[in-house]
């Protein structure tokens, strides 16, 4: 179950809810704006991994 910091919860709704959806699909612990970056970073590098060449 994902778990988003009360701190980090009003940022995290400005998200459009696609992208909310599949960050909390990812089962992760949002704590801090770091752990948002980083689970980010990580959807742009799967979605890069996607894009054909």
């Amino acid at each position: 179950m994902s778990y988003v910091a009360p701190a980090l919860r009003e940022k995290f709704e400005t998200l459009p809810i696609e992208l909310k959806n599949s960050i909390l699909e990812r089962d992760v612990k949002l704590n801090n704006i770091y752990d948002l970056m980083h689970v980010l970073e990580q959807i742009v590098a799967e979605g890069e991994e996607d894009t054909p060449k």
